[in-house]
């Protein structure tokens, strides 16, 4: 929550004066959460955006934007506390900018998540959608493997701030201790923030620490090769790459993917975007081959490694131009299953095209977003496939960060 009185009078250049004022303070009752995980209220018909307010509860807010059809205000007071409000675990919740739902108690978390999952698609989509309750977390607190703390070059006898973003800024604020974060990487986290300390003077400008939690131990330099094990094979990879950070649900996934993908009628996989080869080396034992499709040659080289690690033959992996990635498989679409895990971005019109063309059986979508999730999959759906489920994964509790898998069926002609 931003402190009042931190904040000038004057409105900004870019502030629109219709229908509040600059920093009116105006009541109003929440009614729902929205995507970016913000209070959602209404004041005479219009809608108003207030970080850290709660569905049920009754605030007063300070109005610092209006746009062209909601206006953002800042949590002033409130008045009416919802029964699902808790204490946040954090002291600097409200200032750092990682989590968005601490103080929203964990049941809550996952029904609005759902729902939060069910207005993406129709509102990116046009699609009303049936979504199954969202897979929790085994553990609320205590389940991040990877934190990624930045520093900037301290001004002259100032202190220097180790930690993450303000919400809403790009200055830092100090994180000595996180919450999310594994056990083991907070027991880690003093000795890196003392080594950048106590070398403060010769730094010539910022950086960021990376601190990941693996079987090794806890890891902070990005080019060391780490391993991990979700479910029944290792996995090997450079500490600086991607790799699901909720070890506690990871498997969990990974076999909700196998077991959606690898049916009695399909005989084979292309996974696509298969990074270092998780849910292509899960699938080997399902069907008769794999083939992991990846644009960056790292990736692809870790991939290899892994299959050679686990002892698998029936996975061979692939660099794939985005303009021709399914010229060189020579698969039967009929017995196939294509597997995405897109980044955040979601998949190019270029791709999307190639998937409706080769016109596989089944697909299987996973996603860390699932607006460009459902905008992706509108396009599917008008290529003649069918919605045969949507489960989300949470991931990352107390934020705002969903991960969805979606399967879809060729429909019969």
């Amino acid at each position: 929550m931003k402190d009042p009185t931190d904040e000038k009078k004057i409105p900004p250049k870019y502030f629109r004066e219709h229908p509040f004022e600059y920093h009116e303070e105006i009541e109003l009752e929440i009614k729902g959460l929205g995507s970016d995980g913000q209070g959602v209220g209404s004041l005479n018909g219009w809608i108003v955006m207030v970080p850290y307010a709660l569905p049920h509860e009754k605030v007063r807010a300070r109005v610092w934007r209006n746009r062209s059809s909601y206006s953002e205000a800042d949590l002033v007071e409130v008045l009416c506390p919802s029964p699902d409000r808790v204490e946040p675990k954090c002291s600097i919740f409200g200032t750092c900018g990682g989590c968005q739902y601490q103080h929203l108690r964990y049941e809550e978390q996952l029904v609005w998540k759902q729902r939060q999952v069910v207005d993406l698609f129709r509102r990116n989509s046009g699609l009303t959608v049936e979504v199954k309750p969202i897979w929790r977390s085994p553990k609320e607190y205590g389940y991040r493997s990877k934190i990624t703390p930045h520093f900037q070059k301290p001004k002259k006898n100032r202190p220097v701030i180790i930690g993450f973003q303000i919400k809403g800024s790009r200055k830092l604020v100090d994180v000595s201790h996180c919450p999310i974060a594994t056990d083991k990487i907070n027991k880690a986290l003093p000795k890196e923030r003392d080594t950048i300390c106590n070398n403060y003077k010769s730094l010539k400008k910022g950086g960021t620490l990376l601190l990941r939690d693996v079987l090794e131990g806890i890891v902070t330099d990005s080019r060391s090769v780490v391993s991990k094990q979700p479910g029944d094979f290792i996995f090997q990879f450079q500490a600086g790459e991607f790799f699901q950070n909720n070890p506690y649900l990871h498997t969990e996934l990974i076999r909700y993917v196998v077991d959606q993908a690898a049916d009695s009628s399909v005989k084979s996989i292309i996974d696509t975007y298969c990074g270092v080869g998780v849910f292509s080396i899960s699938c080997c034992r399902s069907v008769e081959q794999v083939i992991g499709i990846e644009i960056s040659s790292d990736s692809i080289h870790w991939a290899n490694v892994n299959a050679r690690v686990n002892q698998i033959e029936n996975c061979r992996f692939m660099i794939g131009e985005a303009e021709r990635i399914f010229q060189k498989i020579d698969c039967d679409p009929q017995s196939s299953c294509v597997i995405i895990d897109p980044p955040r971005k979601g998949c190019e019109s270029s791709f999307l095209n190639q998937l409706a063309a080769f016109s596989p059986k089944k697909i299987v979508y996973v996603s860390c977003d699932p607006a460009t999730q459902a905008r992706d999959i509108r396009t599917l759906v008008d290529e003649n496939y069918e919605i045969s489920s949507i489960q989300p994964f949470d991931f990352f509790p107390q934020t705002r960060h969903i991960e969805c898998v979606a399967t879809l069926e060729k429909k019969e002609p």
